[in-house]
């Protein structure tokens, strides 16, 4: 599913990844493990180019991704992203902030009116239900707690329909027990959908939930 060949990335004369060079196989949960400052983000935003690498590969599906914009179109319908700070809209509902996730392929216009096709609030509507929050559709995003909050984002990721799922320290601001359900969850539905994902963290206490775990110190493997 992922190949990454010999992959850098400096910030300003700082080397944030050194040739890392990995595979991951298609419907495999690996979590990557490394303290603060090892490269865990900086590895998963050149997977997605929210981060432009400095050098290196990355092949995703049988596809090798430039950062012209074309490349990313079909880059980004293909790799969904869970973030530490869930990054929702805590002004609109649930449901919506899940339809976020359908907006690639939805016209200017009706994006910027918040109309979304029947057909779209039925995949956020499973997606929610994947979740077990589908009975906080209609809740504010505001009213959620931490854990809640974490799972409409899975959802939302989910709802971006790839095969590929990206989740940046998806637990790192829950207590242990939430953030094994946060965790365990992921892993489960990757299985039962057949997804990719690869998750980062730097709690030890998690290794087991994945099918392998990679460790990351200094910017390598």
């Amino acid at each position: 599913m992922i190949e990454i060949r010999g992959l850098a990335k400096t910030y300003a004369g700082h080397v944030a990844l050194k040739n890392v060079s990995l595979s991951i196989r298609p419907g495999e949960f690996v979590v990557v493990l490394g303290p603060s400052g090892a490269g865990k983000s900086t590895l998963l935003r050149c997977i997605n180019r929210l981060t432009a690498p400095s050098g290196g590969e990355i092949v995703v599906d049988g596809t090798p991704f430039s950062s012209g914009a074309r490349d990313l179109r079909l880059l980004r319908r293909n790799v969904a992203m869970i973030f530490q700070q869930h990054n929702l809209v805590k002004r609109l509902s649930v449901l919506k902030n899940v339809l976020v996730g359908r907006m690639a392929d939805l016209s200017p216009i009706l994006s910027s009116l918040q109309l979304f096709p029947e057909a779209d609030v039925r995949i956020a509507l499973h997606c929610l239900e994947q979740v077990a929050m589908s009975h906080k559709a209609a809740s504010r995003a505001d009213a959620l707690s931490g854990g809640e909050q974490q799972r409409v984002g899975i959802a939302r990721a989910l709802a971006n329909n790839g095969q590929l799922l990206l989740a940046d320290e998806p637990t790192g601001q829950l207590d242990s027990q939430t953030a094994r359900q946060i965790m365990g969850l992921i892993r489960s539905i990757v299985h039962a959908e057949g997804l990719t994902a690869i998750a980062t963290t730097h709690d030890r206490g998690l290794m087991d939930i994945a099918d392998r775990v990679l460790i990351i110190q200094n910017g390598q493997i």
